[in-house]
């Protein structure tokens, strides 16, 4: 097969598993009405003569806490998440990637399932379903630092910010896949709502370990440049695939009769956290997402809510309206990687876009519900633009940052930089709705003077890029006029 067959078939194999893994998170968040139904809609209790109104709702959670209680299996998980994506990189690059991938699709099925299999064996103890959440949350962080840094080493940086924003639509995919998936049996049989998505992320696990190739030096194929250092430099994109000895860049054909091509990379450490933490960039990369993600996840899991509670629509017009943002979100990330493939500025397109989220923002909670035409446009402004710096971020950036230039060609540092860069994000996406919870009380206006906030921090941050980005551009323009640029 060619080079092209190869990287197509790692961008759907890693599309694939990332669709799963956010196929098998959803369906919490579609069950939740099921665990604590309106009882009082469906009649009488037919088993005994009580007048309990929460009759038909499923222990732990039939109690006047259970919105506590739900918030408590979400902080379970998403806690769990922001501190396993930590350690998971350093293993990312100790382990092969492919072993490491599909071994933690096949875990994270099995305690998908395993929470499903709570209405089967008919469990009604609050550990057993948070413990569950616990384990799935540290194993699915298996899945974005595998997937960044298999496409990481396909593709070169030329083209990788619009790859990689198309590519990054799996979320959404995997959204809305859920929401099908579980919706097709949470009136009936709640647990196979659960069950069904486990076997297909296990399902999907099983295939990568066939057939995903880590390396394109495993399958005799040159790695694409990851840094074009002079005009006269090939296509950093280009990748190819020869049936004899390899001609990678800066290397002559003497040096691989000697040497095969996967023993510079063998030769090569991987890279420590705080090595990892000292390429440029990646703190501030990091604490920028932090901010940024916790935009996003707060307007994932109150959008709906908001939409109720301001616009008065219906919980399902509210939970499909929602679904706007998502797709503002594709499109954001198309747009981010593209604009920032074209400029060669990842920050300043991140910053661009943070700017103009923050008053798209403030006009939204006060003009966005004035009609059902405005609402529409405005979430879908809102969601690009809130999404697409985000998107960029995870992506992108995270492979230009493990494949920095300051690296001198250690590839062992893409999971690293991608698991500190998602789980710092982590931390914020924890970290936004639970404010949401504690801040909307008071009023939807101050929900959204502290995403606004968020937005302009998680913009400064990364001021000293985007400088260094500028200077970038600006020297060149210098020596063109005249100017000596020190």
């Amino acid at each position: 097969p060619s080079s092209h067959s190869y990287r197509g078939l790692t961008l759907v194999l890693t599309f694939l598993s990332y669709t799963s893994y956010h196929l098998s998170r959803k369906p919490i968040s579609i069950v939740k009405s099921q665990l604590h139904p309106n009882c009082s809609a469906l009649g009488p209790n037919p088993h005994n003569d009580s007048n309990s109104t929460t009759w038909c709702s499923w222990a732990p959670f039939d109690g006047d806490n259970y919105k506590e209680l739900f918030g408590a299996l979400d902080n379970a998980f998403l806690v769990a998440y922001a501190i396993g994506m930590f350690i998971s990189g350093i293993f990312g690059e100790r382990l092969p990637l492919r072993y490491y991938l599909s071994g933690g699709m096949v875990l994270s099925g099995l305690f998908t399932a395993l929470f499903g299999l709570g209405y089967f064996w008919d469990i009604h103890v609050l550990w057993y379903f948070i413990i569950v959440q616990v384990c799935n949350g540290l194993v699915q962080t298996t899945g974005w630092p595998a997937v960044v840094a298999c496409v990481g080493n396909w593709f070169g940086k030329g083209k990788r910010g619009l790859i990689m924003g198309i590519w990054n639509s799996h979320t959404s995919v995997g959204n809305i896949l859920g929401s099908l998936i579980a919706g097709a049996w949470v009136s009936s049989a709640w647990g196979l709502s659960f069950v069904v998505p486990g076997i297909i992320i296990t399902a999907v696990g099983i295939i990568c370990f066939f057939f995903l190739v880590e390396y394109p030096e495993d399958v005799d194929c040159s790695p694409p440049l990851h840094h074009v250092m002079t005009t006269s430099e090939k296509d950093p994109e280009a990748v190819t695939c020869n049936e004899g000895p390899l001609s990678l860049p800066g290397q002559s054909s003497v040096d691989h009769h000697s040497k095969s091509p996967k023993e510079p990379a063998e030769e090569l450490e991987a890279i420590s956290f705080l090595g990892a933490l000292r390429i440029p960039g990646v703190v501030e990369f990091s604490l920028c997402l932090l901010f940024a993600k916790l935009v996003s996840y707060t307007f994932l899991y109150w959008l709906p809510l908001y939409i109720v509670n301001v616009a008065h629509f219906g919980a399902k017009e509210a939970g499909d309206l929602s679904t706007l943002f998502d797709v503002g979100g594709i499109l954001g990330g198309i747009f981010a990687g593209l604009i920032s493939d074209y400029t060669g500025g990842r920050a300043t397109t991140c910053c661009v876009m943070l700017v103009l989220a923050a008053p798209m923002l403030f006009l939204y909670n006060h003009v966005g519900q004035n009609g059902i035409g405005t609402s529409i446009a405005m979430l879908i402004i809102c969601g690009a633009l809130v999404n697409g710096p985000y998107a960029l971020i995870t992506t992108a950036v995270s492979a230009d940052l493990g494949t920095h230039e300051s690296l001198k060609g250690n590839a062992k540092a893409l999971s690293t930089v991608t698991a500190i860069i998602d789980g710092t994000g982590s931390v914020g996406a924890a970290l936004g709705p639970l404010l949401a919870g504690l801040i909307s009380p008071t009023g939807w206006n101050n929900v959204f003077y502290m995403l606004i906030a968020a937005d302009v921090l998680a913009c400064l941050l990364l001021a000293r890029v985007v400088l260094k980005e500028a200077r970038g551009w600006c020297g060149p323009m210098a020596r063109q006029r005249g100017y000596v640029v020190t």
